[in-house]
């Protein structure tokens, strides 16, 4: 993608800026009387960061953030008995107060100086004495611009780096060279892929060099720090633009190795270049399908559903490729993976599971399962079966409009299906027409491993044959039984 022109009409930056006004304008409750705090003991307080920028582009959230040339101590001195609440994370020993004010969740951080060691990424905290030589060691000039708290609540616009200019231009820039803000903090090269997804940025040409001849050093980081980003990453506007970038520099080769080796797997169908453009597109579709905020099991799916397939390629005679059980290799590498970036397990086994049953809908044809094979389907999804509807319908980027409109219409067969046998027999719930005690009972059993298998063994045949009467249950376990169940 290529950079936007950097020149910028004065009469667009006059615009934006009027209209960060009027966004923060709106915080006068909370920005006027905390300017006044500062300024009645003798100190200066900035609205920075992130906070400036998303007032400029009009998509200001509920968090704020500061900073000051009152040392910590200080700052919890002026704000203790106007805030709501106060708390400690961890933040006070990096010189960071948070606190919240009629539902806003402020972070105020004396002005910063840091070095960094360079072999991890923890800085040795040194408090500063300006606001210049505080921006100045910020990740990106976007994320460097300031506006001055006033104690009549005025509000100064101060931008000594051109961040404007380079939002404006829709340009990532570091303040200093990248290669030295990299050494500092490497996390601050995925930072850079994620604000391509966030914001539909593109970088400087000088950072993507830098990203592209340093990504091995995104290996300092932990992998708690890496998994946040890609989370934030993955939940952008333009997530596909920001794996992108991570491919193309070799920040994926480093966190997420499976993604960029799909580009040497063409798919089967030969309607994308590599599986790894058709997973993109399945990634967009998915997204297309969400009724709410991004769902990152879904998107996860998504982008991952597919990464069975490098280590599972067969050539077949005639010129076919073949990728078979793909999906079970998939689920096991999706575990691995997400077990290293140390996802919680309930979120890992979920996109696990999702791109173990993509593929099974595909034995459907064109409406051939028996309801046992739908109830199986239904079960065996659980509570991720609305999502496993919008993958499969993602999964579907066949260039033919014809197979595309026929793959979707015996989906909506499914789906109705299911639908039907839902309502007649509460699918979400299925259990065995008998329970353990009416087992025992029946079976002259104690509690025990064979009460265990003699309950799997109805709950399979509820599957089997649906709901049955307990005069029907009881005769089939009976026939189970004395033909020598296990």
């Amino acid at each position: 993608m290529p950079a936007p022109d950097p020149v910028v009409p004065e009469e667009r930056r006059t615009r934006l800026l009027a209209a960060a006004a009027v966004t923060l304008g709106r915080l006068s409750d909370v920005l006027t009387p905390l300017g006044e705090l500062f300024a009645a003991r003798g100190h200066h307080l900035y609205l920075v960061g992130g906070s400036v920028r998303d007032a400029v582009l009009g998509r200001l959230g509920s968090d704020l953030d500061f900073t000051t040339d009152a040392r910590p101590e200080q700052v919890l001195q002026i704000v203790r008995g106007w805030a709501d609440h106060l708390w400690d994370t961890g933040g006070l020993a990096f010189g960071t107060v948070s606190a919240s004010k009629s539902g806003w969740q402020l972070e105020i951080t004396t002005f910063r100086s840091d070095s960094y060691d360079r072999v991890s990424r923890n800085p040795e905290v040194t408090f500063g004495d300006t606001l210049e030589g505080d921006l100045v060691r910020r990740d990106f000039t976007v994320n460097a611009m300031a506006v001055k708290v006033g104690a009549d609540g005025s509000l100064e616009f101060v931008d000594p780096l051109g961040g404007l200019d380079a939002l404006l231009a829709g340009v990532l820039d570091t303040p200093a060279a990248p290669e030295d803000s990299f050494n500092d903090d490497p996390l601050r090269m995925l930072r850079g892929a994620r604000f391509v997804a966030q914001l539909g940025f593109v970088l400087a040409p000088r950072v993507r060099a830098a990203i592209t001849a340093m990504a091995g050093e995104i290996e300092r980081i932990t992998a708690e720090r890496v998994r946040a980003e890609l989370d934030k990453l993955i939940g952008g506007a333009h997530p596909t633009d920001g794996i992108d970038i991570m491919c193309e520099t070799g920040l994926a080769a480093r966190v997420l190795p499976e993604v960029p080796a799909m580009t040497l797997e063409i798919d089967e169908h030969h309607q994308h270049k590599d599986v790894y453009q058709h997973s993109l597109t399945v990634l967009r579709q998915a997204i297309d399908q969400e009724d709410g905020d991004p769902d990152l099991v879904l998107r996860w799916a998504a982008l991952l559903h597919d990464i069975g397939k490098p280590p599972t390629k067969r050539n077949e005679p005639g010129g076919g490729v073949s990728f078979h059980h793909h999906e079970v290799v998939g689920a096991k590498m999706v575990r691995k993976r997400m077990r290293a970036l140390k996802y919680p397990k309930q979120f890992t086994e979920d996109v696990a599971r999702l791109v173990y049953l993509h593929l099974r809908f595909h034995g459907y044809g064109t409406g051939q399962w028996t309801d046992s094979a739908v109830r199986r389907y239904v079960t065996d999804s659980g509570e991720l079966l609305s999502r496993l509807h919008k993958l499969v319908r993602a999964d579907c980027t066949t260039r033919n409009k014809r197979r595309a409109a026929a793959l979707q219409a015996t989906y909506d067969n499914l789906e109705e299906r299911i639908a039907r046998l839902q309502e007649a027999e509460d699918l979400a719930r299925v259990r065995p027409d008998l329970d353990g005690n009416d087992i025992m009972e029946l079976l002259g059993l104690e509690p025990g491993p064979q009460v265990g298998r003699a309950w799997r063994f109805l709950k399979e045949l509820r599957l089997d044959r649906g709901p049955l009467s307990r005069d029907e249950a009881e005769e089939a376990l009976r026939e189970w039984w004395n033909a020598g169940a296990p």
